[in-house]
């Protein structure tokens, strides 16, 4: 019976490694700014739940794909961070065949699952979607640039449009708002923990904004691209794609962002900085869940 429950929880711990992999919090986000892009693509009424379910878990299994792949590729890098060497694969918890073998599987699966229970195009835009951020993002931008958050922050933005797709068969111009919504809130969301992590980065030997420019230029980076995400967070109204409910919530959550970006300009501290990062995983959540609030409320 001993051996028996020594057992159980080794496999415990090697599953929960392989969960970890996946990154399940960044994972979260994804599968909800994409569950969003599916609900507003329906004009009236909701969309058929079994697409929006096989989307949901191919968009997920794909997403969680990816970020194995990043954690196998970057492991050493992992491991010279404080922020990272605590993951399965620097701890030594899982070896690199064995995160490679479940990045392909998970990916595979979920591919397969898009394709088969959702349509050709969205399993397209998908995997475009992780050889941006597995390939181009990981491998080439973030050890070379430190605008790699600027550039690889198109794959990051895809989620709602990977959403619409998978009900709507196609990608609409206000697809693309989202799109560019969470285009211009990824450099102020990453640059937030730049700024307390730059340590972290100097000795990874990643050229982040902080790294290479310093904490005063990226600083400013943050406040820009926060007004720049501010006037971009008012095109659906603009455009009509939305009424007054969410154009008071884009208001008053992006000015409580554009006064942190300011406070992180003008009066600096990492504790300030950490509160920013965490601010900016609220700000996006509630906006999108104010369009979606909107819309329905609209019908």
């Amino acid at each position: 019976m001993k051996a028996m429950s020594l057992s159980q929880v080794h496999v415990g711990r090697r599953l929960h490694a392989f969960y970890v992999l996946t990154k399940p919090r960044v994972n979260a986000l994804i599968v909800f700014c994409a569950v969003i892009g599916m609900f507003l693509a329906v004009p009236d009424g909701l969309p058929d739940p079994l697409r929006v379910l096989a989307a949901t878990v191919g968009i997920a299994c794909v997403a969680g794909a990816a970020a194995a792949m990043n954690c196998l590729i970057e492991q050493q890098i992992d491991a010279r961070m404080a922020r990272t060497r605590g993951r399965p694969l620097p701890r030594g918890e899982l070896h690199s065949f064995e995160a490679l073998v479940f990045a392909g599987m998970l990916g595979g699966f979920g591919l397969s699952v898009l394709y088969e229970g959702v349509n050709p195009l969205t399993m397209w835009l998908t995997l475009a979607t992780f050889v941006g951020y597995a390939v181009i993002y990981t491998l080439l931008l973030k050890p070379r640039t430190p605008q790699n958050i600027v550039i690889g922050g198109a794959s990051g933005a895809m989620p709602p449009v990977l959403g619409w797709a998978a009900v709507s068969g196609e990608v609409s111009a206000d697809a693309l708002l989202l799109f560019l919504i969470i285009f211009a809130w990824t450099p102020p969301h990453f640059w937030s923990l730049a700024l307390y992590r730059t340590a972290d980065y100097a000795r990874a030997g990643l050229p982040m904004l902080p790294v290479t420019h310093g904490s005063a230029f990226t600083r400013l980076s943050v406040l820009l691209y926060t007004l720049i995400l501010f006037g971009v967070t008012l095109l659906p109204f603009a455009t009509r794609m939305s009424s007054w409910l969410y154009l008071v919530a884009a208001v008053l959550l992006g000015g409580r962002f554009i006064h942190y970006a300011w406070r992180l300009w003008r009066d600096y501290s990492d504790a300030l900085a950490r509160r920013t990062f965490r601010f900016s995983i609220v700000y996006l959540s509630l906006l999108f869940a104010a369009l979606l609030a909107d819309h329905y409320l609209r019908l």
